[in-house]
């Protein structure tokens, strides 16, 4: 081609390219402007989105996965799931395989032979409780069952398990083991050595407001501190209680007088609880404030006092 054709060419370029840039430019006010309308409509936040975000393209994010998260501390203890085993496994029956605790012990541990007890057997367990749960590695563990019968005896089961990371599922790797039962434990020192006199204000206090908590007789509130919320057991369990015996941890309680406001005692309350069916003993730790020449219960802390008192 002649270089005097060439240069029409490119000159006629020029002004094609500077037309196809100026569309653009038109193409890209115009969708602003429909941004803007449409923000304006949607309400004034999205309104200043779209002021400063400008004549941009923007691209949807995609919408964000839930994320399960979990207590990596926390183990799955399977004592639950050995409990509900070794209850079917006792009531179950090699010779009545269809039965429904023979079912229910197949389906929990397929690969368990059940028992066959004798027609003349000890009856079935009364009650099944899971009371211990060792872990021996990551997901293994051995729960240690006690079954107790209507005689009052009790006997031990060791239930090898395990157990996946979430406890979304367990496993029974075998059959029970009996074993010896837990060794009980030694008693720590108690804290409360200081005997509360009987009929001093501070019995008297904890009597009234025990006896207002257990037998709805009076209102709770009134022996209670500034800030602290209980409400009465209810339905009342009980229709009399009397004090046995109160002991403190600090000497302030047992002093003849009430002592200067703000000061703080924890006792705890021996009593004696009668309702239709008997007599019940029963004990309950209490802190108690002085306030104006009274005692008031701050916290049962074998209770559910709020803000203020113990859990």
């Amino acid at each position: 081609m002649s270089p005097g054709k060439q240069a029409p060419e490119s000159q006629a370029a020029a002004p094609m390219a500077s037309g196809i840039e100026l569309k653009r430019i038109r193409r890209r006010i115009r969708l602003s402007r429909l941004a803007l309308f449409t923000a304006i409509a949607a309400g004034p936040v999205a309104l200043g989105i779209a002021v400063m975000s400008g004549p941009t393209t923007v691209a949807a994010a995609p919408a964000a996965k839930p994320t399960t998260v979990r207590n990596a501390s926390a183990a799955a203890d399977p004592a639950g799931y050995a409990q509900l085993f070794l209850s079917a496994w006792l009531r179950s029956d090699a010779d009545d395989a269809t039965s429904a605790q023979s079912r229910l012990a197949h389906s929990l541990a397929p690969n368990v032979d059940l028992p066959d007890p004798a027609a003349d057997a000890q009856p079935k367990p009364a009650s099944v409780t899971a009371v211990r749960s060792a872990r021996r590695t990551d997901g293994v563990w051995s729960v240690t069952v006690a079954a107790q019968y209507a005689d009052g005896s009790v006997r031990y089961y060791a239930v090898p398990m395990t157990a996946g990371r979430g406890g979304e599922s367990f496993a029974v790797t075998g059959a029970p083991g009996v074993v010896a039962g837990p060794v009980r434990a030694e008693a720590a020192t108690s804290p409360y050595s200081v005997t509360v006199p009987s009929g001093g204000d501070l019995s008297s206090a904890v009597g009234e407001f025990l006896t207002a908590y257990l037998t709805g007789a009076g209102e709770v509130d009134r022996y209670l501190a500034p800030g602290v919320k209980l409400s009465a057991v209810s339905p009342a369990p009980y229709t009399t209680v009397t004090v046995q015996q109160v002991l403190a941890a600090q000497e302030a309680a047992a002093a003849a007088a009430v002592p200067a406001d703000g000061t703080e005692v924890r006792v705890q309350v021996a009593v004696e609880a009668r309702d239709e069916a008997g007599r019940w003993p029963l004990a309950y730790e209490l802190t108690l404030k002085a306030r104006s020449g009274r005692w008031e219960v701050k916290a049962l802390e074998s209770g559910t006092a709020q803000n203020g008192g113990g859990r």
